[in-house]
């Protein structure tokens, strides 16, 4: 059997990437940061029984931000030689000279440095301890599973089986040096089903965690798979309608995703968000809190610290529907007049952006099933096309797929429709939230009723 170690450890260390810092300093820079990045992946793809994709990478780089007092650029390399830390470096302050000024761009102050000392559990070995020989039987056990659950599945997009582990080195010339390693592992199916007419439709299935050891099986993965599969065969239009629309979780997730895009601090300071000016105000229904925490236990967006040092936290976005929190950066943070959320991300080139923790719609009492016998006629959102959402205005219109809901039961498929509204009024319209919150990325949503919605079909 051929088994796949897990990657050697590397040499890189915190006094490395500190060192970095210092010959920036020594260069002419005012301040510095220097963020180390290095990970190795895998990913294999077994379809209609036969690997069509097998894949083994593993990466190593840093990246560099100087600035000289209000002036900032940054630079990147993977070759960490002497030789090329040193050109790095004469990269970055080249470009930091002929850059503009900006009253803004500044490291954070001193006293907020800092990161989580708790055990968030982000990093298992464990996703590295098949053989490759067994994550290919991972992969091609999803596929099979989703074709022993019915003849009508006949093709297949593929069952999948992918493996990563990540190590960040962040350090800057304010004191603050902090390392994290996270990893992750996921297993897909994709069938695809076929009526005897000779029409398809398709849909997945997945699990994705931190550790191989809380993955659903394989076989678990690909039922459910066929199961969605095989419910759109027959799908038809319904005419032009507003009627309540019932969002899946995995639906519900694109309304947080807008969310997220129209408290993201850097669109609040443009004024490019529907909700610029808003803290402090009503903006949703008060059966809404919206939660970001970047510091839950495994969490999928969970971090010892965020992308300029400063440690996580959990905060309130909307709380029973009033405006709490932008999610800032520390540059957004002072264009607002603000402070940091704690929520800067960052790469290897260019400043910080803005990134989510585990974003999330806090679940409702009842279950799916209950929320469903509440609804006389409507549509159950399974899938949402496209990216017709405007944060500006906040007008909402996306293609979508899913079932007809006839005295709160699923009725028959439906697609080829749009479903339109506007985030003003489809945050203060979700009447009832359902209890199946589950995390399957760091964005998450349990079900959710929106009256007044517009379905354009036939």
């Amino acid at each position: 059997m051929n088994v796949a170690a897990a990657p050697a450890a590397t040499s890189i260390t915190q006094e490395f990437v500190t060192d970095i810092v210092t010959k920036a300093l020594k260069a002419g820079a005012s301040d510095a940061e220097a963020v180390f990045a290095e990970g190795d992946e895998f990913e294999t793809v077994v379809r209609m029984g036969q690997v069509e994709q097998l894949k083994e990478a593993g990466s190593r780089a840093l990246g560099l931000r100087v600035f000289l007092g209000n002036r900032t650029a940054s630079a990147s390399t993977s070759d960490l030689s002497p030789q090329g830390i040193a050109a790095l470096v004469g990269s970055a302050m080249d470009l930091v000279r002929v850059t503009s000024e900006d009253p803004f761009a500044e490291l954070p102050d001193r006293a907020a440095f800092g990161s989580l000392t708790a055990d968030l559990d982000l990093f298992h070995d464990d996703v590295f301890s098949l053989s490759v020989e067994e994550r290919i039987a991972w992969a091609r056990r999803a596929e099979e599973a989703a074709f022993a659950a019915d003849p009508r599945i006949q093709n297949s997009g593929g069952g999948s089986f992918d493996a990563s582990i990540g190590r960040k080195i962040l350090a800057n010339s304010r004191g603050f040096c902090g390392e994290s390693r996270g990893s992750m592992c996921s297993i897909v199916a994709q069938p695809i089903a076929q009526t005897p007419d000779g029409a398809m439709q398709r849909d997945y299935w997945y699990s994705s965690q931190r550790s191989l050891r809380l993955l659903e099986s394989p076989e678990s993965v690909g039922a459910e798979a066929a199961r969605r599969t095989l419910r759109r065969l027959g799908a038809r239009r319904v005419p032009t309608q507003r009627v309540p629309l019932v969002f899946a979780p995995e639906t519900a997730r694109s309304l947080l995703g807008a969310l997220f895009s129209a408290v993201n601090g850097n669109a609040v300071y443009r004024n490019a968000s529907f909700l610029a000016g808003k803290l402090g105000e009503k903006v949703a229904g008060e059966n809404l809190t919206v939660i970001d925490d970047g510091t839950m236990p495994g969490g999928f967006g969970s971090a010892y610290f965020d992308g300029e040092g400063l440690p996580t936290r959990r905060k309130p976005v909307l709380e029973h529907g009033v405006l709490r929190n932008y999610l800032l950066n520390t540059y957004a943070a002072r264009k607002l007049g603000l402070s940091s959320t704690g929520n800067a991300s960052r790469g290897l080139a260019g400043a910080p952006g803005i990134g989510a923790g585990n974003f999330y719609l806090e679940p409702g009492p009842q279950s799916p099933e209950e929320l469903l016998r509440n609804v006389r006629q409507g549509l159950y959102v399974t899938e949402l096309i496209g990216h017709g959402v405007n944060i500006v205005t906040g007008d909402y219109s996306q293609g979508a797929s899913g079932l007809w809901i006839e005295n709160g039961e699923l009725a028959y498929p439906v697609e080829e429709i749009t479903v339109a509204g506007n985030l003003k009024e489809i945050f203060l319209n979700i009447t009832e939230i359902a209890n199946d919150l589950v995390f399957r990325g760091s964005l998450a949503s349990p079900t959710l009723l929106v009256e007044g919605m517009t379905i354009a079909g036939s």
